[in-house]
């Protein structure tokens, strides 16, 4: 570029430019199902909704979401590493292990899984967010304890911020007919549940 002046326009010009149009801080949704929007469209589910949501009130963050149906911590743990390195978070809320519970995988295996992509989210310096689910009683008192106790476990070890629970206040009528995805009715709650725990980790 020869003209200097034409330089110093372009540079102050850029200097006042929003926050949010120099670079967008990601905000990684790395889920199952419950963060894929299952039984319903994607607009309408949580991941979706916090996008809105944080649109106004913390607009230099935007929200990917990575979360794929079907997925376990085992599948997490293969795929973190790949999705670390596409967007670069800022913040990695990771919504996984619910679905080893239903297949009635070992606990200590699905803990470790889970450690593995905290752990390699904190290496790449993003702030993390655990979503904690819990088990039907049906899987058994012994199986479903130490399942629900994985997930403060995990906190207290890696230190970060934990959700004990995506579904906590949502009511029986909100789910699906399978007695396991939440209505669209529902997802307003979810976002709300993870907005709580997130929002320490946008300051």
């Amino acid at each position: 570029m020869k003209n200097p002046f034409l330089k110093i326009i372009l540079l102050v010009a850029a200097l006042w430019l929003p926050l949010s149009v120099h670079a967008a801080k990601n905000i990684l949704v790395f889920g199952d199902s419950l963060s894929a929007g299952y039984g319903i469209a994607v607009a309408e589910s949580w991941p979706a909704l916090l996008q809105q949501e944080l649109a106004r009130s913390h607009p230099a963050y935007r929200v990917v979401n990575a979360s794929i149906s079907g997925e376990t911590a085992q599948g997490g743990r293969q795929r973190i590493a790949g999705a670390l390195r596409e967007h670069r978070p800022a913040v990695v809320i990771v919504e996984l292990g619910a679905n080893d519970g239903l297949r009635g995988y070992g606990v200590a295996g699905i803990e470790a899984n889970l450690g593995r992509i905290i752990g390699e989210a904190r290496a790449a310096r993003a702030g993390v967010l655990l979503v904690g689910m819990r088990l039907p009683p049906n899987y058994g008192e012994s199986y479903v304890t130490q399942f629900g106790q994985m997930y403060p476990k995990l906190a207290k070890k890696y230190r970060v911020r934990l959700l004990p629970f995506l579904f906590e206040g949502v009511a029986p009528q909100q789910f699906q007919a399978d007695n396991l995805h939440p209505t669209k009715e529902a997802q307003p709650l979810l976002m709300r549940n993870v907005l709580k725990e997130l929002e320490p980790l946008l300051r």
